[in-house]
């Protein structure tokens, strides 16, 4: 075996090839979680910003790793210099979180030259992400551009959304997905907002109607969505 690669779990400082190898792992690792999270979210659920952000965060951790290296007192410094380093947009599910650990935790191991626990992990992570998609509400088509209306519905509380909502868009929806779901008025109520395709786009009315002549249901509106964006 060639003495470079011999080095690459060795103590920093690393030769610049080995860098340059690690590098290069972390920026493959990294997109393949971002492949794997293309493939596990759809576009209803993701956000389109967070592949990009995987594969640089792969990379970038990878980096500050082999700055690091065994030497604490810089650890110490580098985690100073970052704190004021902040994340502005919201996250607004648990599962983008999870795939912006495994970046970190890939671009840690990359840079720490543990290549089995690399291979190992992200071979962990696909197998569990594709065992847990979760299937559209409905039948029919899934992605964004065939779920073109949005629905947003006013619930008091108590009442469960399945048994209010799901009867009547089964009754005048193609395919539907739950998309978010927070409290509004001060904890008053809920509003619980989905994505789906109606039957008949010219009768949205009718849906809104039977909405909101439903006990429980507080409010409920149907807009259509012009772009992507508006996830």
């Amino acid at each position: 075996m060639p003495e470079f690669l011999q080095n690459l779990a060795t103590a920093s400082p690393q030769p610049p090839l080995v860098v340059l190898i690690r590098l290069v792992a972390a920026m493959c690792g990294g997109a393949m979680v971002a492949w794997i999270y293309r493939k596990t979210r759809s576009e209803s659920e993701g956000a389109p910003s967070i592949p990009k952000t995987l594969v640089l965060l792969a990379i970038l951790i990878a980096m500050v790793t082999q700055i690091i290296g065994t030497n604490v007192a810089l650890a110490f410094s580098l985690v100073g210099a970052l704190s004021i380093v902040r994340f502005r947009t919201v996250v607004r599910d648990t599962q983008d979180t999870a795939y912006v650990i495994a970046a970190v935790a890939l671009g840690m191991a990359v840079g720490a030259g543990h290549f089995g626990v690399a291979v190992a992990g992200l071979g962990m992570l696909a197998l569990a992400a594709f065992a847990m998609m979760s299937p559209v509400a409905g039948n029919g088509p899934a992605s964004p551009d065939d779920l073109p209306f949005m629905l947003t519905v006013r619930l008091g509380l108590g009442i469960d959304a399945a048994a209010a909502v799901g009867p009547r868009l089964d009754g005048h929806a193609s395919a539907w997905r739950l998309i978010a779901a927070a409290t509004s008025r001060q904890g008053l109520s809920i509003d619980v907002s989905y994505r789906l395709a109606l039957k008949d786009a010219e009768r949205a009315q009718d849906l809104v109607a039977a909405l909101n002549g439903t006990d429980g249901i507080q409010s409920a509106d149907v807009s259509l969505v012009m772009g992507r964006d508006d996830i």
